[in-house]
This record gives C-alpha cells, structure tokens and sequence, in this order.
C-alpha cells in the first residue's frame, strides 16, 4: 500500500502501526509531521508522550521549517574562516592548562601556547579520550561526556542518469523491524541533480560502517529497489563514515535512557580558562548546526571575557610596580582544526 503527499512518499508493508516509533529511532520524525495523512500524525504524538526521552519533546524548534544548503556549508564555512589562522592536519594530543595559559600538543610534537583556549570537538571524540587533559577535567565534567550518548547516521549518495521516483522530498520505507528502517532524501527536488541519499541510522548505520563503500551502495541501491523495482542502476555513488571516522566517532548527541538533563550544561561550563562549544553542549538544540554554532559564539565571548579580564589584572599590576622589567610577549587565542 502507497500513501502520497507533497512532501513524503510512504510505503507500508502490512506491519502494526506501533512500528511506525522507527521515525524517530532512524531520524525522520520530520517526515511525519509534513504528511497530511492525520492517522499517523496521532500515532506519533501519542508515541511522543509514550517514550519520555523522545528528543521531540525536548528540544525547541526555530521557525521556518526545514531548509537545505544547497551549495553545502562551505560558503558559509569560507566566510566564517576568513582572516582567521587556521591549521589543517593538527591533531591535538594533549591539553595543559594552567592559571594563566593553556598548552595545546599537537602529534607533530609542535606546542601552541595561548591564554585560553576552546574545546569544540566531537562528543565520541572526548569519550575515547585520544586527547589527555593535564590535570584531568573535574569528575563533574567527565560525568557529563560519559553519560550522553552519541547517534551515527550516514549518507550514502547514488548519482542516476536520470529521474525515475516521485517528486517529493522524502522516500520512506517501514520494515518488519526498527533495524531495517530508513529513508531517501531527494535532492533533485532541491538542487535539479538526479540524486536520492540514503540515511540509514543507529545499529543499521554501524553495520553499514564495515562494509565496503561499493558494498554499501549496493546496499541502499537494494532497499531503493524494494520500493521501487524499476529502478535504474546508479553511475555513481559516495559513502560518510562519520561512526568509525577518528576526527567524529560519532554523528550527533541524544539523550540516555533516564539521564539527568543537566548533561549538557555540564559539558558547556568552562574549566579554568578551557571553554567548551559544539552541539553536545546546546541544551535546546542539541545535534543541529545552529546549536553548534550558537554555542561555538557563547564560548568565544566567555573566552574573550576572560582574557580581558586577565588583561586588566596586569594593568593594574603595572600601575602598582612600574619598570618591571621587559615585557612578556601576549599570547592570543590560536584556532586549531583537528581536521
């Protein structure tokens, strides 16, 4: 059975309605909330009130609805990078703080000094702890990373030759289990491209993970054909590895199953002068780009606060002992990439 709408095509196999709670495990809560089909829209509201740790129910929307980059970030990311230091392959290793500086190795051996500094990266990424704290970060903290939990959602993108599926955004599939649940998204509804791209999510998408990227195409292009079995096959094809990736581990932040919501807050207070930023810190927009950026520019203030601060002390200094001697040379803020 096929039900259509504007935005989302539908295909259901004969499966109790309770299955329909895979929208939100693989992702696409979105989907459902756009169709007009009214039944399933009471079923996922009523599923929302059923599982209290449902992300739904917590997080704020912005207004405006969904949009997509259609050029992708990187404009966004160049205007943003500009006039910046920016370092490329810089992995850092270790971070020592001290009262009045922070020190960044990075795996060349090379050390950046700076009176402060911003922590942004990956939640998966402190979680395996490959960069070592000197001293380490207060139990309070370490509670925060290890108590949320980190999501994995892939994109597999098949390039066709030409347009064969519905004009609509999304393509959805239900399967007899929450495992084998996903969809497509369309994006020559957005971008004119002949292309669909394949979001699996959760244990699905770690599986995914092992394969092969040619195997893992084939893959998606095989849940394609079950909906669609005239599909041709696609010329091209490009596979993100965000769970397994060393610089992500990971693709966003949910909630654990009965964890404190003060989780987030937590990971965003500073420690000294670290600061800390990304989307596992946003309480309200946790797994989103605004959340990572919004809480990116609250740590940057914080941070400049601080060193104005610093720098006020040591004018005051000044006045109280003059000629104290040659002048230490003033460390700024250095961003680092670990990509």
């Amino acid at each position: 059975m096929k039900f259509f709408s504007g935005i989302c095509a539908v295909w259901r196999v004969g499966l109790p309605l309770t299955q329909i709670q895979f929208h939100y495990r693989a992702g696409i809560r979105y989907v459902f909330f756009l169709t007009i089909w009214p039944v399933y829209l009471h079923i996922v509201k009523l599923l929302c009130l059923m599982h209290d740790n449902v992300d739904g129910m917590q997080e704020v929307l912005l207004p405006g609805g969904h949009g997509l980059m259609v050029r992708g970030y990187r404009p966004v990311i160049n205007t943003l990078a500009k006039g910046l230091d920016i370092r490329l392959n810089h992995k850092v290793l270790e971070i020592v703080r001290h009262r009045n500086r922070v020190e960044v190795t990075v795996s060349s051996g090379q050390t950046f000094v700076a009176d402060a500094a911003v922590v942004t990266v990956p939640l998966g990424v402190l979680k395996v702890k490959t960069i070592r704290f000197e001293p380490r970060l207060p139990e309070w903290k370490e509670e925060a990373i290890r108590e949320l939990t980190v999501g994995v959602e892939n994109k597999i993108v098949l390039h066709f030759g030409q347009v064969f599926w519905p004009n609509v955004e999304f393509l959805g599939v239900v399967s007899s289990s929450t495992y084998g649940c996903s969809y497509f998204l369309n994006l020559h509804k957005a971008t004119g491209h002949p292309v669909l791209v394949y979001m699996p999510a959760g244990r699905l998408a770690r599986d995914i993970e092992k394969m092969s990227d040619e195997a893992a195409a084939q893959f998606a292009f095989s849940q394609l054909k079950k909906i669609l079995p005239n599909a041709a096959e696609p010329m091209n094809y490009l596979v993100s590895h965000w769970g397994s990736d060393e610089n992500t581990l990971g693709s966003y932040t949910f909630d654990g199953v009965n964890k404190p919501r003060d989780l987030y807050e937590k990971l965003r207070i500073p420690v000294d002068n670290l600061f800390f930023a990304g989307e596992a810190t946003s309480v309200k927009y946790t797994g989103t780009v605004h959340g990572a950026f919004s809480t990116g520019v609250m740590a940057a203030e914080e941070c400049k606060m601080r060193v104005l601060e610093r720098f006020r002390e040591l004018d005051m200094l000044e006045m109280c002992h003059p000629a104290m001697g040659d002048e230490s040379p003033v460390s700024v803020p250095l961003l680092i990439s670990r990509l």
